[in-house]
C-alpha cells in the first residue's frame, strides 16, 4: 500500500499526520479486504446456512473498514468529530466481526486468518482515536 507516500506528499498534510491514523488507514483497508474474501469463502463452504451470520458480520466489517480508511485518508479540510465517531464504529464492528470468526477458526481456516486481520483493525482504531485524543 502507498498510504503513507500518499499521504506524505498531500499539500494540506505532508508527514504532519499521526502515525497511528496511518497505520489505521492501512489496517482498515486490509481487514476490508480480508472479510470480503471470509465471506466468500463463507458461501462456498457446505455448512453456509451456518455461517450466515458469520457472513454479515464480514460484509459489515468490510464495509465499515473501507469507508473509515477512505474517510481517513481524506486530508482537505476536517471533518473530526465524524472521522472520531466512524473509527469507534469501526473498532466496534471488527471486534463484533473477531468475535464470531472465532467461533469458526477451528473448523475454516479463513475465519481463523478473519479474525487475526479484525483485531488488529480494531486495535490499529482505538490506538487512532488514542492519540486523536492527545492531539
Amino acid at each position: 500500500m502507498q498510504v503513507r507516500e500518499m499521504i506524505n506528499t498531500h499539500p494540506h498534510a505532508g508527514r504532519s499526520t499521526a502515525e497511528a491514523l496511518l497505520t489505521c488507514i492501512e489496517e482498515c483497508f486490509s481487514c476490508a479486504q480480508t472479510c470480503t474474501s471470509c465471506a466468500d469463502a463463507c458461501l462456498g463452504e457446505a455448512m453456509v446456512a451456518e455461517l450466515t451470520q458469520c457472513i454479515r458480520l464480514n460484509l459489515d466489517c468490510a464495509d465499515i473498514c473501507a469507508a473509515t480508511g477512505a474517510m481517513a485518508s481524506r486530508r482537505t479540510g476536517s471533518n473530526i468529530a465524524v472521522l472520531k465517531a466512524v473509527i469507534t464504529a469501526c473498532a466496534e464492528a471488527c471486534r463484533a466481526c473477531a468475535e464470531e470468526c472465532s467461533r469458526h477458526a477451528e473448523m475454516h481456516e479463513h475465519c481463523r486468518i478473519c479474525a487475526e486481520a479484525c483485531r488488529s483493525c480494531e486495535q490499529a482504531c482505538r490506538d487512532a482515536l488514542l492519540q486523536m485524543q492527545d492531539s
